[in-house]
């Protein structure tokens, strides 16, 4: 088969995308709490329609307010009067070529709760420490009309499309899952007997949708005795009516698709056995041009998540549009506090606020900048843009600051690529480094706020922290001593990174449990000092900077 540009146009179900990298949909919480779409929604999703990307699918939409919600703030589709807004949405994306599907969703057994009713599923199995009740047959024919009706409520928003989520251990995949569904009714007991509500579901959205209609699907279950990817490939196959299917992973257990850096990336194309008969689009870590490409050697989309997230312009980026791509480094921190919290991410300030507008106001002259660790690089970058003329020293002979002493080599590697696009963007502007030196003379100091201390190496070592750094040291000190470390020393890793921690951290020497007397190391903080709080304080620093300049002067 003749290898697939990503800049190559697509078609899918009748629509012909620009070119083949999609955004993932992501939850946000950014919508309000009725679940209709606002400004900071719509900012956040169009600064990925004008960066480049063909399709935009937004976050998981539920279908009703009796038990089908899965998050705080999650958009809705359950009632008419959200269409004006949704309408506002749909138009912004469209504005930049770009295309844009709602992807549906019944949490089934994972709903928050909090509705009219309790959370149901297919069989009243455990989830999490939880027990749904069974669903009864007019349970399941009142879902499926209201994916019906939510779909009808879609096409008057002006989507362009719907993607049903039958992933990640939602409703549909409930049903699907041998695991979750031991039901022995016509809904259950055989393969065909599991396809039935997702096919049912397909057919009524059918009736309601004139645009395009898919499926997220998890290609395979992480937990144990979960299903593999040829079962899912097999249930995509067999599945009809669907223009497309979108390949995730995952039912309760990470790592699912938001692998962290201790995983491979493109790991759920990896697993793929082969490229399906149906149209398909695959997501999970990818966060290159190449790694890109690659997912399109067995698929004919290549959905993007966290990249996007990290990168806005991510899609015009690997298409051909010139700049360096700021690099999702798969740390699953902003981007995973998503119980409480809207989205963010760690390497990039503006995800999130895109609807908050900052002014910087336009200089000349030159600034000499110390400190060329991520605050002093975001502080170069943005007085560049300003117009200065920009010199950035540091003691060390590497840009970087306290990058250069990560010693977790998975972590190391990643956070590597975060130092390479710093020297590309600095090299773009114009910005002259000088290093091996310390700078004392007039300018803009941009040392870390805070610089934490490192663990003590030795024997019989307990450690209670949730800092970032003591979970490398803490892998050191095993090399040369008993290493206890509290599991709530993992509180600051989403369950994905902490899972994988936990066992590398093991077969390196570390314990973890609780210490019978008080720990050598004791430092719990909810808002640590990490690489966005750096480069949110280089950028002040810059503005303030440059605010305090006088009028046509540096």
């Amino acid at each position: 088969m003749q290898r697939i540009s990503l800049s190559t146009p697509g078609e899918i179900g009748g629509l012909t995308l620009k070119n083949r990298v999609v955004m993932a949909p992501m939850i946000s919480n950014l919508c309000n709490q009725d679940g209709s779409t606002g400004e900071n929604h719509i900012a956040y999703l169009e600064a990925r329609a004008k960066g480049g990307a063909a399709l935009v699918i937004t976050e998981y939409t539920c279908i009703d307010r009796v038990n089908s919600r899965g998050s705080r703030n999650q958009m809705g589709m359950y009632s008419d009067d959200l269409v004006p807004r949704l309408r506002r949405l749909t138009e912004r994306v469209h504005r930049h070529g770009a295309h844009i599907f709602t992807q549906l969703v019944h949490a089934g057994g994972k709903a928050l709760g909090g509705g009219e009713r309790e959370p149901f599923a297919p069989s009243a199995v455990d989830y999490m420490g939880r027990t749904p009740t069974e669903m009864t047959a007019e349970d399941i024919d009142s879902v499926v009309a209201g994916f019906a009706s939510a779909s009808g409520r879609a096409m008057l928003a002006n989507f362009d499309g719907v993607e049903l989520h039958g992933a990640h251990g939602y409703l549909i995949q409930e049903f699907l899952s041998p695991a979750l569904n031991r039901r022995t009714d016509r809904y259950g007991g055989s393969m065909e007997g599991r396809l039935r509500f997702a096919q049912e579901v397909i057919d009524a959205v059918r009736e309601e949708v004139d645009g395009v209609l898919g499926i997220r699907l998890s290609l395979y279950e992480d937990d144990a005795g979960g299903y593999g990817p040829e079962y899912g490939l097999a249930v995509a196959e067999a599945l009809r009516g669907v223009d497309y299917v979108h390949f995730s992973a995952g039912r309760f257990a990470p790592p699912g698709s938001s692998i962290s850096f201790y995983g491979a990336r493109t790991h759920i194309a990896a697993r793929l056995p082969r490229r399906p008969s149906v149209r398909s689009m695959v997501v999970g870590s990818v966060t290159s041009r190449e790694e890109a490409e690659a997912v399109l050697e067995k698929a004919d989309f290549v959905a993007v998540g966290r990249g996007m997230l990290a990168d806005p312009s991510f899609a015009a980026k690997v298409t051909g549009e010139a700049g360096p791509l700021r690099p999702c480094i798969r740390c699953n921190q902003a981007c995973r506090d998503i119980s409480f919290g809207e989205v963010r991410c760690t390497v990039n300030p503006e995800t999130g606020p895109e609807a908050v507008t900052r002014s910087v106001p336009a200089a000349e002259g030159s600034v000499h900048i110390a400190g060329a660790g991520v605050k002093g690089m975001e502080a170069a970058i943005a007085a560049a843009k300003a117009g200065l003329s920009v010199t950035i020293h540091d003691i060390r002979d590497g840009i970087g600051g306290q990058l250069l002493d990560i010693t977790d080599l998975p972590k190391k590697a990643e956070f590597s690529r975060l130092i390479e696009y710093y020297r590309e963007e600095l090299d773009r502007l114009g910005v002259k480094v000088e290093l091996g030196s310390r700078y004392e003379g007039k300018g803009l100091y941009c040392l870390p706020d805070r610089e934490y201390p490192p663990l003590p190496m030795g024997w019989g070592l307990c450690v209670d922290s949730c800092i970032y750094r003591h979970h490398d040291d803490a892998l050191q000190a095993a090399a040369g001593g008993s290493v206890l470390m509290t599991e709530g020393s993992l509180r600051s890793l989403d369950r994905a990174r902490a899972a994988a921690y936990m066992k590398m951290a093991e077969e390196a020497g570390v314990r973890f449990g609780q210490p019978e007397g008080t720990p050598d190391v004791s430092i719990m903080e909810g808002r640590q000092y990490d690489l966005l709080a750096a480069m949110v304080s280089g950028r002040e620093a810059a503005e303030r900077y440059l605010e305090g300049l006088p009028s046509g002067t540096g």
